[in-house]
């Protein structure tokens, strides 16, 4: 009887770490917050935490082309949304956590 349970006992041993052996675990996030400074990842906001202050979103929307950045403000959303301009016209602007500049 007490052969049998060690004989088992180390069977699942074995088997659970050979599990982690077969199957490694993911090393991080294989998409980044922020993918480059110079595009856009989405097309829209992505809702998200977002870490970017007033100030580092106010530059991110400057370094787009806009200026005259006006009304700023954090959505429920962790979207930074507000108003620029931009070739003459005045634009509703977004900064999402990853970045994008929309």
């Amino acid at each position: 009887m007490r052969l049998t349970l060690i004989a088992t006992i180390a069977c699942l041993a074995a088997g659970s770490a050979f599990a982690q052996d077969a199957m490694p675990a993911q090393q991080g996030p294989q998409n980044p917050a922020v993918k480059s400074t110079d595009q856009n990842n989405s097309s829209m906001p992505v809702a998200g935490a977002n870490s970017f202050t007033k100030g580092e979103a106010k530059s991110r929307i400057e370094a787009k082309g806009y200026t005259h950045v006006a009304k700023l403000k954090k959505d429920s959303s962790g979207v930074w949304r507000g108003m620029a301009m931009k070739d003459g016209h005045s634009d509703a602007v977004s900064v999402d956590y990853q970045g994008n500049v929309n």
